[in-house]
């Protein structure tokens, strides 16, 4: 019976849904009403965590007979999370401070079944290296990148933002985009939905 849920992104990101549409599966988008807000001293691992889950069971009554995927990124560096800087000015300044620095990015996904209520869940932790950064390259890149101040640290990784790093080390390169894919087909699979 699994196999005929029908599958909704807890997600408004056009890059989750990009990377949902490259696999080919028949799926919906639908964006959670939940409040994205950090507790206080919770480390980004549990905050992506969180997030991901309230964001699936926000949308589990609205979807009674659903697989709903729900998926969040917090990056942390220097004892901080990082947030989607949300405009330019805040991008810049958070490229400039992230400028040579050891990142983690904590991507998290679960898919939870609203019929039987099964909740499979995973982070992914991808560690990067930012390169050392001048101001004008910032500007640049910002300028040619703009859609990158509404991603974790203001680095767009799939598009110019590769220049900004010097190493990333994952065991799902896809995490860093937003959607661990790798875990993702491991729980359709245990639901009953072949990728392939």
């Amino acid at each position: 019976m699994s196999e005929k849920l029908p599958l909704i992104l807890g997600s408004g990101s056009v890059f989750r849904r990009e990377q949902l549409v490259r696999l080919g599966l028949a799926f919906q988008t639908a964006s959670p009403d939940f409040d994205e807000t950090p507790v206080r001293g919770e480390h980004a691992q549990t905050t992506a965590l969180r997030l991901a889950e309230g964001k699936a069971h926000a949308l589990a009554q609205c979807f009674p007979h659903a697989l709903v995927i729900g998926a969040d990124q917090v990056a942390w560096c220097g004892q901080r999370q990082l947030g989607k800087p949300m405009n330019v000015a805040n991008a810049q300044q958070m490229l400039a401070e992230l400028s040579g620095k050891r990142i983690e990015f904590y991507s998290a996904i679960v898919l939870l079944n609203t019929v039987s209520g099964r909740l499979q869940r995973h982070v992914d932790q991808t560690t990067v290296i930012m390169r050392e950064l001048t101001d004008a390259q910032i500007r640049r890149y910002l300028q040619r990148e703009p859609e990158a101040v509404y991603c974790a640290g203001a680095a767009k990784s799939e598009g110019l933002g590769a220049a900004l790093l010097a190493k990333i080390d994952s065991t799902d390169p896809n995490a860093l985009i937003g959607l661990p894919i790798f875990r993702l087909i491991d729980f359709l699979k245990n639901e009953g939905v072949e990728v392939l």
